[in-house]
């Protein structure tokens, strides 16, 4: 009774792939090369995410860069008038 009971009961997810991969035999070869293509360019391309982060990273650095010389060139010209 239990075998029975439970293999006639399918989980909505299986029902769903069942179900996709139906209408996955429907389609023509070049419609699916051409959803395949699509999918794996969006799987290697940088996402939007990643190069804000990049160029996030340069300006900080170079706002770093800015700030060290602003910094040594603005103490040495206090000594310099400080000398005179």
């Amino acid at each position: 009774m239990g075998k029975k009971d439970a293999s006639s009961v399918k989980l909505p997810v299986d029902q769903y792939r069942k179900q996709i991969g139906k209408q996955d035999y429907k389609k023509t070869k070049p419609v699916l090369r051409a959803t395949r293509l699509k999918a794996e360019a969006k799987r290697s391309a940088p996402g939007i995410r990643d190069i804000i982060l990049v160029i996030v990273a340069v300006l900080l650095f170079l706002l770093g860069v800015y700030a060290f010389f602003y910094l040594n060139l603005s103490t040495e010209l206090d000594l310099d008038v400080d000398m005179d």
